[in-house]
Formats: C-alpha cells, structure tokens, sequence
C-alpha cells in the first residue's frame, strides 16, 4: 500500500527542475511497473543519487524533523500586531497561529515544503486536507536579509482570500502534491468532500521522472548486458539532440537584431540530428501552469492534455510580448522559444540530478552561442564579467515571487525597451538600471543595435496588445498570427483564443483551420476562440473535437457545447455523451475546488436538471465559501425559476462571505433594477465600479442607471466604461448621450467613434440628431 501522506504541492513554488537521471530507451512492451523508491537506485546509480540528495527535488517535500527543518521553532513573530509562537514538543514542530474562526489555535507541522531560498511547513487535518500555514522561513544567509519568518502573502492574508491559510489556495491536496512528491494519488472524495491522498514516495524521487522501476530492477537483477541502462522504463529521457553542428550561414543572425559578419559560418550551432525524447514533457508536468485533469495514467505514456490542461498566453499570465507576470512555471514560456524549436531540452543547460546549471555564467549560453561572437563587449555593451555582460541578465530577466523567490524568463526574447513606451511591459534594461527612465533605455538600445527598437506590426506582441485595448484591426492581426507557421504553437494558440474577441469571417477561417491542426494547444484554443458564434456555426467548429484523442481537447468541447443543450438535436446530445461523461469526471476530480463544482452545476442547468444544479451550486459554495460565480449563478438560477427571495438571500450572502468581489455586488445592482429600487441599486453598482474599476461593463451599466439624475455623470462613467475596455458600444453610447444633450464635445466623440464603429451605425446615429 502506498504510504499515505499530503503535500502541500506549491503549485505556485518556485520551479524545481524535473528531468531525466540516466538516458534510457523505452521497451516494446506494455507492463504494469510497481514502484520501489529512490534508495533502491543508490546502489547502481551512485553519482546521481549523490548528486540528488539535499537537491531541490529531494527536499521539495519531508516529514518534519531535525534533519528536515531548518526554521527557528523557538520563537515568536509579530504580525500585525498579534503574536504567533512557534515551539516544539519533544521531536514534534508546532506553531501557534490564528484560524479561521478568528482565535490562536495550536497545529502541529507534520511536513516541510521546499528549502531553497525558503522553507514552508503543513499542517494535516482530520479529513485528509493538508495546509500549509502563513509564515515561512527565508533560509538565505543572514548577510542577504535571510535567516526569519515571513508572512508569505500578506496582500491576501484575509479570511476572505484564497490564499488565508486554510483556504483552497494553500491547500496541497489540490495545488501542490502531483509535483512535489512522486506517484501522488489526490484520492478526493467527491460525496464526503475529503481526501485520502496517496504517494509512493513523500519527495520528488528518481521514479518521479523515469517511472515505476520494479521492471528495471528485474532487469537489472538477472541479465548480463549493463550496456543498455534503461531497460524495463517506459519513456525515452534522453536529450532528443545529441549533438551540434556550426552550420555555414550568411543570413542574419535574429538572436541579436544584429546582422551577422561576413564569415559564412553561424554563430549559433545547430542540431545534427533529433531523435524521440518524453524529457520536455516529463519535466513540464510539474514545470507548468496547468490544471490536472486526471491522474489515472502516467503522463508520458500519452499526450501531455490527457492528465493535464495547460494555460495558455493569457492577459492574466503573461505580458503582451510573451514575457512573464504571474507565476507561470517555465514551460508556457519556454514553448515560445527558439531553443525548443531548436531541439534544447531541460538537461542541456540543468543537471536534472542536483538542478543546477551544468556550467557556470556564459559558459553556459557558450555551448551554443559563439563566445567570440556574444560573449564580448562588442556584442553585451557592458565591462567583462560585469552583471550587464551576463547573458541571462539581458536573455532571461528576473520576476520575483513569494516576496524572495527569483524566477527567469525562459522565453530567451532580445529585450526591447520601446515595447515598455508602445505596450507597457517590462524591459531588461530597466530592470537592472531602475535610476534611469525608458526613453534612456530605448535611445542607450538604438545606439547599440541599429533597428532593433523599430516596430513590427506583424509581431504578436502588437495584436496581442491589440486585442487587450479592444482595437479594431488586431482582429486581422491575431487571424494572421492563428495562421502564421512561422510562430510558435502556443503562441498561435493564444491569438485564437483572442480571436473570440472578433467574430467575423478572418476569425471563422483561423479557427476552422486550428480545430485539423496537429497540436492539440490550437485545436484546444478554438473552444475558447469560437465562443461569440451561433450555436450552429458553433457546432460545425467544435463537433470535430468531440472525438479528439486528446482527453483535454475533447472533454472541453463537449462542455462547451453543453451549454446550448435545448437548442441541440437528439442525435448532437448522443454525440456528446462519452466525452460528456469525461467531462464531468474531470469536474468530479477537482469537486474540491468551486469551479468545478460550480461548473457541474451549469451543465446540470442547461440540462434542465434544476435540483441537481441547486445541489452543486451550493456544494461549490461548501467546498469554497469564497467563490463568487457560484453565489452569482445559483441566485440567477432561483431568479430563473421566479424564486426572488431566495435569489436575493444567496447574493447577500456571497457579499458577505467576498466582500471584495464587484461580480457579486453588480449582480445584487441587477436584482435591485429589476425590483425597481433603484436607489438601492446605486449604491451596490458604485460598490462594483470600486472594486472593479477595470471592468467596463460595471461602467457602462452605473452609467445607463445615473443617466435620469445626472448627465454628466453619466457621461464620465460612459467614457471610463470605453477607456478600460475600448469596446465601441461604450463609446456609441457616450456619443448618443452628448448629442441628445447636445453637449459641445459630441463632435469630437463622432470622431473618435467613426474610427472604432462600422461608417453605417455612424452615420445612423447622427442622422438621429439632425433636424
């Protein structure tokens, strides 16, 4: 039996590199391995044991105690102005800190999460769910500020947040435990809302990367031929390029945005040959922002969308170029690369054994990049062995997360500091010079790189920025790109979910492309893509997909589908059905969280299934009482079936349980209207604006319902609707308002509208007003 144990998963750690212990060739076979831990590989494998132990990997999880702690547990800290204790009893770890219900509790730490350059602990509860608590150790020396406790989120420390300790977001069953342990099981009870979460192993072990390896050992154990290492495994780990070649070249060298010299040889080496390797993907499993979907098989043994479903290049996620924000995990950024279109895998820079860097500084960049061609002052523009000179500094910028972390970008871009001036993302440049402004980065760049700054209209970055600030022509631009073999699949992907911002006939072609599309990321990104479509051309889009070999692809289909049940054929509702019920025991799966419990409970709605949609809705709320969206839905749900009250009773609760959601607050606004009280509604919709002052629609809705008291309010709330959205109708409307009173600047807002509306809408609208 596995041995039962949790771990608080740091879905959002920092990124432990996961690759292969030794190259190993797959067997034709199928076989049932069992699991037998990393200390029975010790004896065969002695270096990469020796390199593994007290590595990032083996440390990402342990029992707490004295050989696993290293956080002072005989002190107190101050937070907020109420004391928090950490103690000892015997060997045990305990803490004294604030719960829930607002008092000081003690818990006891029974794991600890990572080392390097800090330290979290977790705290096991009765019904299997494991936490992790809000303090953490920063275990950098005490000359770099280290050496203490830290509150790690004190932005979203309230009971409120998802990130208050014992809330869903630092929960491990969930966000941590399929990474930082090996062979996990969640084992989520969906009818009892517990766990019984499983592992083979508590850390990342050596079976975490090359699989179960009881059938290696057989091997081991009864042939002669120790050549071939990697028998009785089945996934490939080796480097899938093995060697390279300095290839003649005259072209220009696009890693610099510099055109290269005379010499017919290239700077950058490039693959000889290329063979079949499952290392990028098995290392991705943990090295991703994604969502698991299952984990009923190995990963490796299918595609990487049958256990898990990976975020895409987001607004939410990423910078408009590609750069990271949030805490993305390498993979989405490493995807955009030209190393991987290259072939460059994660061991030919990290030893995947310690997960440190195979060689030092820009040696490392070395192995591929000319030194006498990058690494000089020539090319860096910066003094020799200085912090500027450092290819990684320029290449692969710095994003700090839990307040000490450091994280590279591993998108490996060229740093353009006009894009901070077009676009508002962030530059290398600045970010290591933070006493000078951009202008000084963008003329310090032109003066070094002739045309590097110069702006390309073709490049994602401007469509995608497009498409943020609602301009008109980035539609074209992002069906280009969805189109565009040159770009990166992901990044192709991103523009066709972007796309569902512009419907029309370059939009329909994009996504009807991407739906035949080899890589299951564009065939998944049409789902998002068409949703703005009529159920009919939606359908001829998506139908395709319900039968995808790909678990992600075709179970998202099905439920995207499933919202239009009443308006589907019998025999459209037949073909839903098996990936239908993938669909739900995906949500099942993670009934832990309120998305999916909220989401079963919209497919049970459109399935006219009311009383099992009640059922779910208010399980989403049990299981999340922060959750907004399941409050909002149930009481549109109870409005639906003319139960006002109760539709009335659940948003006052939702803005109690979330005080800081305007979703829930604009949906009491509407209740309100509704009821013709309309003065009561003000007050919940200025409340939504507050707290959502980026939200258009709160705007434009505040501004419809103030407009019978007061134009000029209504004016200004029109116009900040368009200015965080850019959605013409918002500026339609403010246009309508200015020229029904016949506001001086209505002249000038026809202007501005004619370059965002169709010239017929205009020229309607003006015509209204003429007499």
């Amino acid at each position: 039996m596995p041995k039962k144990t949790l771990t608080l998963g740091w879905f959002q750690h920092s990124a432990l590199l996961i690759f292969a212990l030794i190259g190993i060739f797959a067997t034709q076979h199928s076989f049932a391995a069992e699991f037998v831990g990393s200390f029975e590989c010790q004896q065969c494998h002695q270096q990469a044991f020796k390199d593994w132990t007290g590595s990032d990997h083996d440390m990402a999880m342990k029992h707490a105690d004295k050989d696993s702690v290293v956080a002072n547990f005989n002190t107190q800290f101050s937070y907020q102005g109420k004391q928090n204790r950490f103690f000892t009893k015997g060997d045990e770890y305990w803490v004294t800190i604030e719960d829930l219900s607002g008092q000081f509790n003690d818990f006891k730490v029974s794991y600890t999460f990572g080392i390097e350059p800090l330290q979290q602990y977790m705290v096991e509860f009765a019904d299997g769910r494991v936490q992790l608590i809000p303090f953490a150790w920063d275990n950098r020396p005490k000359a770099d500020g280290g050496q203490n406790w830290f509150h790690l989120y004190p932005d979203n420390s309230a009971k409120h947040d998802d990130f208050f300790w014992q809330n869903v977001g630092q929960n491990w069953n969930f966000m941590c435990a399929d990474c930082h342990s090996t062979n996990v099981k969640k084992n989520y009870d969906f009818e009892k809302d517990s766990f019984n979460t499983t592992f083979s192993e508590i850390n990342v072990g050596c079976e975490a990367c090359h699989g179960a390896a009881s059938e290696h050992l057989t091997w081991a154990s009864n042939t002669g031929d120790k050549a071939a290492q990697a028998i009785g495994f089945d996934r490939v780990l080796t480097k899938p390029v093995t060697s390279w070649t300095w290839q003649q070249s005259s072209a220009s060298d696009s890693d610099t945005g510099n055109t290269a010299s005379n010499s017919n040889v290239s700077h950058t080496a490039k693959p000889s040959t290329q063979q079949h390797s499952d290392q990028l993907q098995t290392c991705a499993q943990c090295h991703s922002r994604r969502l698991q979907i299952s984990d009923s098989n190995p990963l490796v043994n299918s595609d990487f969308g049958d256990r898990y479903q990976l975020n895409l290049i987001g607004q939410d996620l990423y910078y408009d170029d590609g750069q990271v924000f949030d805490e993305d995990y390498v993979y989405g950024s490493f995807l955009q690369s030209k190393m991987h279109k290259s072939g460059v895998v994660c061991s030919h820079c990290h030893n995947p054994h310690s997960t440190k860097i195979v060689l030092p500084g820009n040696a490392l960049c070395s192995q591929c990049h000319s030194p006498a061609k990058f690494d000089t002052t020539e090319h860096h523009k910066h003094q020799t062995n200085s912090s500027g000179a450092q290819c990684v500094n320029c290449h692969m910028p710095q994003t700090t997360y839990m307040q000490i972390d450091k994280r590279r970008d591993h998108s490996f871009s060229i740093p353009k500091p006009a894009n901070s001036q077009r676009i508002g993302t962030p530059n290398a440049c600045n970010q290591c010079h933070q006493d000078k402004d951009i202008a000084w980065a963008v003329d310090k760049t032109a003066n070094w790189y002739p045309g590097l700054n110069t702006y390309d209209a073709k490049h994602f970055s401007s469509a995608f920025a497009g498409a943020r600030a609602g301009i008109p022509v980035a539609g074209d631009q992002l069906s280009y790109i969805a189109q565009d073999h040159q770009q990166a699949a992901i990044i192709r992907a991103a523009a066709i979910e972007r796309l569902q911002q512009y419907p029309g006939r370059n939009g329909v072609v994009a996504i009807a492309r991407a739906t035949r599309h080899d890589d299951p990321l564009l065939r998944f990104a049409t789902i998002q893509g068409s949703t703005p479509y009529p159920i009919a051309d939606r359908w001829r889009m998506l139908a395709p997909l319900l039968t995808d070999e790909v678990l992600m692809v075709r179970s998202q289909a099905a439920g995207a589908l499933a919202g239009f049940w009443s308006e589907l054929t019998p025999n459209q509702q037949q073909a839903l059905s098996q990936p239908l019920a993938e669909y739900r025991e995906i949500l099942k799966f993670n009934g832990d969280r309120g998305f999916a419990r909220t989401n079963l409970a919209h497919l049970y709605a459109n399935q006219g299934k009311v009383e099992q949609a009640v059922v779910e809705y208010k399980a989403a709320i049990a299981v999340q009482a922060n959750y907004a969206a399941a409050y909002i839905n149930l009481a549109d749900l109870y409005r639906a079936e003319g139960q006002d009250t109760l539709a009335m009773k659940t948003l006052e609760q939702g803005i109690k349980a979330q005080p800081t959601a305007g979703a829930i607050q604009f949906s009491m606004a509407l209740a309100l209207l509704r009821a013709k009280e309309t003065a009561k509604a003000m007050g919940y919709l200025i409340n939504a604006t507050e707290l959502e002052p980026n939200n258009g629609r709160f705007w434009y809705v505040y501004a419809i319902a103030i407009t019978p008291t007061s134009v000029s309010k209504a004016a200004a709330a029109f116009d900040k609707a368009y200015q965080v959205s850019g959605n013409p109708q918002y500026l339609y409307a403010l246009c309508e308002l200015m020229l029904s009173n016949n506001t001086p600047q209505a002249k000038q807002c026809l202007q501005e509208l004619s370059t965002r509306a169709p010239a017929d809408a205009v020229k309607q609208l003006k015509a209204r007003f003429q007499q």
